[in-house]
């Protein structure tokens, strides 16, 4: 049985959470493996509606293990109060079933208001669209190897020199921009009134993974964000703080590569994204509204409204290649019922020419044109379908071609939140 990564294959919001959800009834762990408390995602069961933003989807399933790995960047106070709002509808939280990896880096107070103060004094035009979340500065932190981490808290006698080693970075930037400085003390007790609530949960999670891995245990592997946000091959700078590709699962979680089996990448049957950035098939008319509203697509979190446009097979064909997909998981195709036409672009026109992949260049990002195939649309339902033979036949072939175009195929198509109403083409738990 291969262990299951899940990324998304576009900007994000693709419906991760829902496709996890369905996954972990054959999971036995579900893992994070990176990102921090962003836009979040939402898990509608039966009559209840779950929002979650740090936990991994798999909490809300009984008997299941949910790990937050050291890709991961862990707002303590945030995972406090999102494991109290599970607990009050009925989710049981304890060490038993939800463990933290003992090396995962802490958000602070500092980088959510420096993340703030960034996105507010930038000029509009370059605006990446952060949560302001304190993500990209605790990242920052991280990597410039000054970050206080989950394990520190176990230590009180050596915080106070890690805090130092923090603030010598932080006061002089702090200077420069005019913010006001931050005492020592006051991060100090930060630490420390939360450290009781989160200790328990603490783990060697690496160790933990290989043990339940050699044990035959099916491992469920969950990214946040999409492909086309990586760091590095996403459209920067306008992107995460981490790496978002399905390669990451290995280094995020602190298993190895052979613990990675099956990539299912994660796609809308349209398009969306949040924050600025190039966004190719955006449409900015009532056929962008409509899509937007129909598909409820506001940030679960944030409330947000997200950018919406036809279905892209550039990008997700190159997503496929990054993050080396072996299926896709097409979700939200009931949103497209009853239009006339549908367009895909299948190319992008720039200076005459015609591209079959998205350029690095920031510049070229900005220009390109999309080149669309229109396809009729269908003006029958597909919400609720359940099988091949509840599409309507020019839904299905919309799908097909969509298959072509990314070079990679369904393994399951989503049409409704809700967790039964999923078609299963591929089971990527028993694909390898």
């Amino acid at each position: 049985m291969a262990n299951v990564v899940v990324v998304g294959a576009q900007w994000g919001d693709e419906g991760k959470g829902k496709i996890v959800d369905w996954l972990s009834l054959e999971a036995d762990v579900v893992v994070r493996f990176q990102g921090g408390h962003n836009a979040g995602h939402t898990l509608v069961i039966g009559n209840q509606v779950f929002k979650l933003a740090l936990l991994p989807s798999g909490i809300v399933r009984p008997g299941k293990l949910s790990v937050i790995g050291n890709g991961v960047v862990l707002d303590p106070y945030y995972l406090v109060k999102e494991i109290d709002n599970l607990r009050s509808q009925g989710v049981t939280i304890t060490p038993e079933n939800f463990k933290i990896a003992e090396n995962v880096p802490l958000i602070l107070s500092l980088h959510r208001e420096l993340d703030a103060y960034r996105e507010e004094a930038t000029a509009e035009g370059v605006k990446i669209g952060t949560t302001k979340r304190g993500i990209g500065p605790a990242y920052e932190d991280k990597v410039g190897r000054r970050a206080i981490r989950l394990m520190d808290l176990c230590e009180p006698d050596t915080l106070d020199e890690k805090i130092a080693r923090l603030l010598a970075h932080h006061e002089p930037l702090r200077r420069g921009l005019g913010l006001a400085p931050v005492a020592a003390s006051a991060i100090r007790d930060e630490l420390m009134t939360v450290a009781p609530k989160i200790l328990p949960f603490m783990d060697a999670t690496w160790d933990l993974l290989e043990t339940l891995r050699r044990d035959g245990k099916r491992i469920l592997f969950e990214g946040a964000q999409g492909t086309m946000l990586d760091v590095d091959h996403g459209t920067y700078p306008y992107v995460t703080s981490s790496n978002t590709v399905a390669a990451n699962a290995a280094s995020g979680s602190g298993l190895g590569p052979k613990g990675i089996g099956y990539v299912l990448g994660i796609a809308k049957a349209y398009t969306t994204r949040v924050g600025g950035g190039p966004f190719p098939t955006e449409l900015n008319d009532e056929i962008g509204q409509m899509i937007g509203d129909r598909g409820h697509e506001y940030g679960v979190n944030t409330g947000r409204r997200r950018r919406c446009g036809w279905f892209d097979a550039v990008l997700v064909r190159q997503a496929v290649k990054t993050s080396g997909i072996d299926g896709i998981a097409l979700t939200k195709l009931d949103i497209l019922d009853g239009f006339e036409e549908i367009k895909v672009c299948v190319g992008y026109r720039l200076d005459g020419a015609i591209l079959d992949r998205l350029p690095a260049s920031q510049a070229m990002q900005a220009a390109v044109e999309p080149v669309y195939e229109v396809f009729p649309g269908w003006q029958q339902t597909t919400q609720g379908a359940r099988s091949w033979g509840d599409l309507p036949a020019k839904a299905v072939k919309y799908v097909r071609r969509i298959e072509e175009l990314i070079e990679a195929p369904v393994a399951l198509l989503s049409t409704s939140p809700q967790r039964e109403d999923t078609i299963l083409v591929h089971n990527p738990f028993q694909d390898r």
